[in-house]
């Protein structure tokens, strides 16, 4: 069995540092400013991305809220896991209304993610629109939803996997690698 650090890496360390100052570069063209945008992220990858971004715009002066979006409660295959969701009480610190929530991710699969993130966002209040922001798109929708910021489209088969090690979560370094399902990790 092949190990996963072996496996092709799509995004190093400072390729994602790269990355994500590329796409804050984006928020702040296509948003014509930030004074209206917010940034949720989906719990856990999500998040940290999102967090990265505010980083971002705060080391360049500007002050963009920023929060974890828990969307347990709202995914579909929730009662076909058969699990018992630890679902987290999502309370951002901050208003939607009116604004532009950058809805962030770390891989855009399925698309039953950012739906279930957007509906999440609409429990909490009316948002003037909701961007989606991914650092991977695997392809292979289930359902129409597209990203409209983009860090690395990647092609993946069924049997591949998009792992995303962030040192937030105990990694020693950053990376995005690509591995067989049979390889990827519980």
């Amino acid at each position: 069995m092949e190990n996963s650090a072996n496996a092709p890496v799509i995004l190093s360390g400072e390729q994602l540092r790269r990355t994500l100052v590329r796409l804050s570069h984006e928020i702040e063209e296509r948003c014509e400013g930030l004074a209206d945008v917010v940034l949720v992220g989906v719990k856990r990858g999500g998040e940290i991305v999102a967090r990265r971004l505010a980083a971002l715009f705060r080391a360049a002066g500007e002050n963009v809220p920023c929060a974890g979006l828990d969307i347990t409660m709202s995914r579909d295959d929730l009662v076909s896991a058969f699990i018992l969701p630890d679902a987290e009480k999502n309370e951002l610190g901050f208003s939607l209304e009116g604004k532009t929530v950058i809805l962030c991710d770390d891989v855009l699969h399925t698309g039953r993610s950012a739906a279930a993130g957007i509906e999440a966002l609409f429990r909490l209040g009316r948002p003037a629109r909701i961007r989606l922001l991914v650092l991977v798109d695997r392809g292979g929708r289930e359902l129409p939803v597209r990203a409209d910021f983009v860090g690395k489209n990647v092609p993946t088969s069924k049997e591949e996997y998009i792992e995303v090690r962030f040192t937030e979560r105990g990694s020693a370094e950053d990376a995005l690698r690509i591995i067989r399902r049979e390889h990827a990790e519980s």
